[in-house]
């Protein structure tokens, strides 16, 4: 057979109708098992490729997803992984759907509006998966107001009654964090968080304040470095916080944690003997670094995948309504925050024998 194959062609090498064919490549169940059999093995003998561009023509959809990064264009060269995780979770819940996926990065310093724009004048794909937004970026109000489907990779802070998410329980995991140094007996425990314009970073933050509220600790500003998500931050966040004498820190994410350890062992202090640092996101450098880093695992790649598939329910029509998924996060403890150190040296105290005179 010469040419391109198509549906026709199949349709008469399989002695069936062409909407049966059709109804064999779109998934329909209501195909018996022995006749997609069939239809699947002529498929297969005469290397049939569906005309993506004419089915999207006809049901009205591209099959395309956008998964848009605002100003991070450069993420993917840095040591911080937590974006090529999430992006491995989308791209494999994607093929699984047999979607496709067009990455839209913005560029350092580029306009929010500029950004924006761009993204709404390309309208290319049937949804939008966004991650890591500010909580005033014009996208936001532009996607809501053209009302296309779009899921975000955090908790929206604006429009929570109108917009799906997928995120963690950030202020709930911060807290478990913060309360974890302070039943090691640390008492001057900084934060060093993420952008407070991003729902996780202004989350954190509140629960490492929840800690110290539980526990009778007084809240001081001077053990709070606002900052970024980055390796480069978390350096620069902890030499400006050693002048104010921590014992202990709680980093917003695992790449500002590991810049923190490396500001402390080059001012010449150890963790966790001296400072025990705690981080969140559980990524592949938690191991990486000495001393390994207690962490807070959240299900990065589980979260791209499950905001494709709440994106494509939506998408289909079978969810209609606002959908917020919370996936569950948890306490890796590791050699970072001095648990063993710590507890032996209660043990010990716990253990040693009275003296009376």
């Amino acid at each position: 057979m010469s040419g391109r194959i198509s549906i026709h062609d199949i349709a008469k090498a399989a002695d069936v109708s062409r909407s049966t064919v059709s109804r064999v490549v779109n998934h329909d169940v209501n195909v018996s098992p022995e006749t997609r059999a069939r239809v699947l093995e002529v498929i297969e003998r005469l290397q049939y490729t569906p005309n993506h561009a004419a089915r999207a023509l006809v049901k009205q959809r591209s099959q395309v997803i956008g998964v848009v990064m605002p100003g991070t264009a450069n993420v993917f060269f840095g040591d911080n992984s937590y974006f090529p995780m999430l992006l491995q979770g989308i791209v494999e819940a994607g093929n699984h759907h047999d979607q496709n996926l067009l990455l839209c990065l913005g560029n350092v310093g580029e306009p929010r509006e500029h950004f924006s724009q761009r993204i709404l004048r390309n309208r290319i794909g049937d949804g939008y998966i966004i991650a890591s937004i500010e909580n005033d970026d014009p996208l936001i109000d532009h996607l809501v107001q053209s009302a296309p489907n779009f899921v975000m990779v955090e908790r929206p802070q604006r429009y929570a009654d109108v917009i799906s998410s997928v995120t963690v329980d950030n202020v709930h995991a911060g807290q478990v964090a913060t309360e974890h140094l302070i039943s090691l007996g640390y008492k001057r425990i900084a934060h060093i968080s993420g952008q407070l314009s991003i729902a996780d970073g202004q989350d954190r933050l509140e629960g490492y304040r929840r800690a110290l509220a539980v526990a009778n600790i007084p809240y001081d500003p001077d053990l709070i470095y606002v900052s970024q998500f980055t390796y480069e931050a978390g350096v620069e966040a902890m030499r400006a916080l050693l002048h104010h004498q921590p014992d202990a820190v709680f980093a917003a994410c695992d790449a500002s944690a590991r810049g923190a350890i490396a500001a402390v062992q080059q001012a010449g202090l150890r963790v966790p003997e001296d400072i025990g640092i705690v981080g969140f996101d559980d990524l592949d450098v938690a191991t990486k670094t000495t001393p390994h880093l207690t962490t807070i695992q959240q299900p990065v790649q589980q979260k791209g995948a499950a905001a494709v598939e709440l994106l494509l329910d939506l998408i289909s029509g079978k969810k209609v309504s606002p959908q917020q998924i919370v996936l569950p996060s948890k306490l890796v403890i590791r050699e970072s925050c001095g648990a063993k150190i710590r507890k032996a040296i209660s043990a010990k105290e716990v253990q040693s024998p009275s003296v009376f005179t």
